[in-house]
């Protein structure tokens, strides 16, 4: 993607400030609709919902101390995955957004809940609620574009650790929990500066961060087992815990991928957001800045209802169970201003994402330029790229992008 400012064709050029601001109102209006209605009926789903998580967390560790038995570590193992991404989708990031804060229970409060992961629930809600939703896919700003180590926009500077990064990628989503961490803590910049100028904000958030990531350890791959040792299921125990975080962590990769990276969606540049930028611009910006996953009611609970990315994206802090009841309301505004619903089943739209992730590990043009007879040339070409100084690099890539802009169809039909 490009940032919609540098498009071609900007797909809200269309729409006149007045409408704008309309569209605005006429969210706004739905978001007023659900908190009039919402009340008790939404009060039991939460309640529900942690009860039934609680109470599978529990089977499932009960079982896993016979877990020497591979009928017993295949259910306690299955389980005790499920209820990881209930607690982590449906109840932690929806309990932190402050979605059910309304009810005043202290015990299902954004200001209480700490979740099973490797993230505080402070550092959490600073990057993901105050930085995220306030600046979504604003290149440069929003740091979940990538999370500072992937390109997925045009407008990014390529550097040959792209080219890894499908490798990061992968290793990102089998460690999602432990990336977000660093993530929340901004590692990358912190770590660079002499120990004595790092700000005493992140050596304290550094150290709430290992103290939970030692406390989840310890319950995980300590407790647990040593607890199943009398039976002999220590080691198939230890390997249950493993694989439900394992499993925890792609699957809330996969979903949290869906929501910004995907074709379709656009990127906002900075100096393109006004100072004062108003309520129905930052609708819009939402609206085009994220995309859903349709499929089952299952699969929205399972995703913690990120599904409805746009709709989380609008109205964060509205109850999860309400979006699939909002959505259609939302997608109806969408063909009204005649913009574009990003929405696909989750495997296209994980492969869009994943494709995305590919492509950009290229440099613009690369790809575009690139067909079976001159493949080897243009890999020695991505070599000197690779081992190119900064100046001539991107004096190489300026090249490289105006030949596939001036030869877009000699290459049209035989890209590799």
């Amino acid at each position: 993607m490009t940032t919609i400012t540098n498009k071609p064709v900007d797909p809200t050029a269309h729409l006149t400030p007045e409408q704008v601001e309309q569209l605005g109102a006429e969210l706004d209006a739905i978001r007023q609709d659900i908190i009039d209605q919402r009340g008790e009926s939404d009060a039991a789903y939460i309640r529900r919902m942690v009860t039934v998580q609680r109470n599978l967390e529990l089977g499932s560790r009960a079982v896993l101390l016979f877990s020497v038995l591979p009928p017993a570590w295949l259910l306690g193992t299955v389980g005790l995955s499920i209820s990881k991404i209930l607690e982590n989708m449906e109840i932690g990031h929806n309990v932190m957004h402050g979605q059910w804060d309304w009810m005043r229970d202290p015990k299902i409060h954004s200001t209480t809940w700490e979740w099973d992961n490797a993230s505080t629930a402070d550092g959490w809600k600073h990057s993901h609620n105050e930085v995220h939703h306030t600046y979504t896919n604003i290149v440069g700003k929003d740091n979940d574009l990538g999370y500072g180590i992937m390109r997925v926009d045009e407008e990014q500077r390529w550097i040959p650790m792209y080219l890894a990064q499908p490798l990061w990628n992968f290793l990102n989503a089998c460690f999602f929990e432990y990336g977000i961490a660093a993530y929340d803590l901004e590692l990358g910049k912190n770590l660079t500066k002499p120990k004595d100028e790092r700000p005493e904000g992140f050596k304290k958030a550094a150290r709430a961060t290992l103290r939970k990531i030692r406390r989840q350890a310890t319950k995980d791959y300590v407790v647990h087992p040593l607890l199943a040792l009398p039976t002999g299921s220590l080691l198939p125990t230890l390997a249950a815990n493993a694989v439900a975080n394992l499993t925890r962590n792609i699957w809330s990769h996969s979903v949290i991928m869906c929501g910004h990276f995907p074709e379709g969606v656009e990127t906002f540049e900075l100096n393109s957001i006004p100072d004062d930028e108003t309520r129905g611009e930052w609708y819009l910006r939402q609206m085009l800045g994220s995309a859903n996953i349709s499929g089952s009611p299952a699969m929205h609970v399972m995703t913690g209802n990120l599904s409805h990315q746009i709709e989380h994206h609008l109205f964060p802090d509205l109850p999860s169970n309400r979006y699939a009841e909002i959505a259609p309301r939302v997608q109806e505004l969408f063909e009204k201003y005649d913009l574009a619903y990003c929405t696909r089943p989750l495997v296209p739209q994980v492969y869009s994402a994943w494709h995305k992730v590919v492509r950009l590990s290229l440099p613009n043009g690369w790809l575009e330029t690139t067909n079976r007879k001159n493949l080897p040339s243009q890999l020695k070409l991505l070599a000197k790229l690779a081992r190119a100084d900064r100046r001539t690099r991107r004096r190489e890539l300026k090249a490289l992008e105006a030949r596939a802009a001036a030869q877009p169809e000699e290459y049209a039909d035989t890209a590799a």
